[in-house]
């Protein structure tokens, strides 16, 4: 029988370059061999899309760039070729694929661009689609659609590029509602480059203007005071939640300095809650999942504040792979080892495809 030919795109323009090339690494080496013919596309820091034919051990470190079996590789958007197309020596060639693993993060990861590329394609791709990717990656539209869905998150305020021109008016109004202290982000951004905290109306507005030298939209959060609570929801037509992990790093109070709590090394796995409680959040991630039209998997965040509030905080639908990270270890614990959880993965994503097309 056959192998099934499955691509995994790697690297990237984001800021979450090293961690595509990391959690790369651990998804090619747990991909099973034997039903499975692995694919490299790995794309450089400046844009470049290359085929990597060579060690998988040689990618986390950014050497496979240097490779000098690389060649031009691009995905095919026509649905005929069902491939790439590798560019070698002037001459193109047509490689069929049948699934492919976008292990990208960030802008131009899982902000909705390569989806849509993929689509065009007609090639089954692991995860979410187009829409629920933007709309995850977006801040304000998370905000937006929870709103509606009735899931709560921080009190939150929108400011667009618009209204730069008037923002100490905009950002005295914005703390006269919310009040002090503000978390201020970039709405769109898969790290948590240009977030700040504001306590006062001088470092409110330092802080709009950070956010706005990182994208054209910015969202100004109320500062939560709470654990930081993390549930991996995995699958496409019936979607199920992990038990719920806690960051332990400040593990009753979310330190604003600090935005770098997202390793696995800080989870604790099951967060000490109440059954109900864990079931509580369980449902919720399952419907915030549902809400967004996610697919395939994501990371959830939440707040749990002393007094017994449940807020969202976001939505990662391109989370970290490594054997390590929060999504595999909160996989794990419910016995789906990264091997099993990867295969099932591009099994899921093929029959979705299917039932679409």
């Amino acid at each position: 029988m056959a192998k099934i030919k499955a691509a995994v795109i790697f690297g990237g323009i984001s800021r979450e370059h090293e961690l595509s090339l990391a959690s790369a690494t651990d998804v090619i080496a747990n991909i099973p061999k034997d039903k499975y013919e692995v694919i490299c596309i790995g794309i450089t820091r400046k844009g470049r899309w290359l085929y990597y034919p060579g060690d998988v051990a040689d990618i986390a470190s950014g050497k496979w760039e240097s490779n000098p079996d690389c060649t031009s590789a691009v995905i095919s958007p026509d649905p005929l070729h069902r491939g790439i197309i590798i560019l070698e020596n002037g001459e193109a060639s047509i490689r069929k694929i049948d699934v492919i693993f976008p292990v990208l993060h960030g802008k131009s990861g899982a902000d909705g661009t390569i989806q849509g590329l993929l689509d065009l394609s007609g090639i089954p791709y692991v995860g979410c689609g187009l829409l629920a990717a933007a709309s995850c990656m977006d801040k304000s539209h998370t905000h937006m659609v929870m709103d509606d869905f009735g899931i709560k998150t921080a009190e939150w305020r929108l400011i667009t590029q618009r209204e730069l021109s008037e923002i100490d008016k905009c950002c005295e109004k914005i703390a006269d509602e919310l009040g002090f202290p503000l978390i201020v982000k970039p709405a769109n951004s898969g790290s948590d480059a240009g977030t700040s905290f504001a306590d006062n109306q001088e470092s409110l507005v330092s802080a709009v203007k950070i956010a706005f030298s990182n994208d054209n939209k910015v969202v100004v959060e109320k500062f939560i005071k709470g654990r930081k609570l993390e549930a991996a929801v995995f699958g496409y037509d019936s979607p199920f939640s992990s038990c719920i992990g806690e960051i332990t790093k400040n593990i009753r109070t979310y330190d604003p300095n600090d935005f770098s709590a997202t390793s696995g090394d800080d989870l604790t796995v099951p967060a000490d809650l109440p059954t109900e409680v864990q079931n509580k959040i369980r449902e919720t991630a399952v419907q915030a999942f549902k809400a967004l039209n996610c697919k395939g998997m994501a990371r959830i965040d939440f707040f749990l504040t002393d007094d017994g509030q449940l807020l969202l905080n976001k939505i990662g639908v391109a989370p970290g792979l490594r054997k390590n990270s929060i999504y595999p270890k909160l996989m794990e614990h419910l016995g789906m080892s990264l091997h099993y959880l990867l295969d099932k993965m591009l099994e899921q994503a093929i029959e979705n495809a299917e039932r679409n097309y």
